[in-house]
């Protein structure tokens, strides 16, 4: 090799943000298994599969359940308030049910 003559290096260096934005664009997935015996009698075994990518690239590749999921969206606060709301009447009803028992005479009514 002649003296002038270094081996080429890499002057370009990746910061944090450039790594990640790789990651995010491509996808990256981690997968394995855990399994806990004793003797040969298995006590435990777990399956962990994780995918880290952009949302773009998850809807790419069919994986978009996070928009049917109630709790992760607006429609959690809406159906947790009908809930409580319909909890009241049926102990409105419950009460009203039990006050009619005493007077068999009287059909109960059920409001709308």
């Amino acid at each position: 090799m002649p003296a002038n003559s270094r081996p080429l290096t890499s002057s370009q260096s990746s910061t944090l943000a450039d790594v990640l934005e790789r990651v995010l664009d491509k996808g990256v997935v981690i997968a394995g298994d855990i399994s806990v015996s004793v003797g040969s009698t298995e006590l435990l075994n777990v399956r962990i599969r994780l995918l880290i990518s952009s949302v773009d690239k998850a809807k790419e590749i069919g994986i978009n359940w996070w928009e049917s999921d109630p709790y992760l969206s607006s429609q959690h606060k809406q159906l947790q308030e009908t809930n409580e709301r319909l909890l009241e009447r049926i102990e409105q009803l419950e009460t009203q049910l039990k006050a009619l028992k005493g007077t068999p005479e009287v059909e109960p009514e059920i409001q709308d």
